[in-house]
């Protein structure tokens, strides 16, 4: 018997309660940093270092937080229905979670590529 389909659209504020600090809220990542400086082709090109320090930053804080009850919920959804994850977050705790369909919106923090 084929199962319902769940399809979640998750977001920061989902991984802040984890921990992780946010983007766009007051006291977010945004408000230390230029968006072009450090997310964009163009500030890749004119500072690597700025733009590999900015996410190493946030590789070492994914490292020191886990899964919460939300991330862990979906997963128990997966034991009654066919449930995909779209998360515009680039951190991994819904994989974490036990999540095992997760599409991510804006990449995802562990999986880099050399332009080389």
């Amino acid at each position: 018997m084929k199962r319902p389909k769940i399809i979640a659209l998750t977001g920061a504020g989902i991984s802040a309660e984890s921990g992780i600090k946010t983007f766009r809220d007051a006291g977010g990542l945004w408000e230390g940093h230029d968006i072009m400086e450090v997310a964009s082709p163009q500030g890749w090109r004119k500072n690597p270092k700025l733009v590999l320090d900015f996410y190493n930053i946030r590789r070492r804080q994914l490292q020191e937080v886990q899964p919460n009850i939300a991330h862990r919920a979906l997963v128990e959804l997966e034991s009654l229905y066919d449930v995909h994850i779209i998360t515009q977050n680039v951190d991994d705790l819904h994989e974490r979670a036990g999540s095992e369909q997760v599409l991510h919106l804006h990449g995802e923090l562990l999986k880099v590529r050399s332009t080389l």
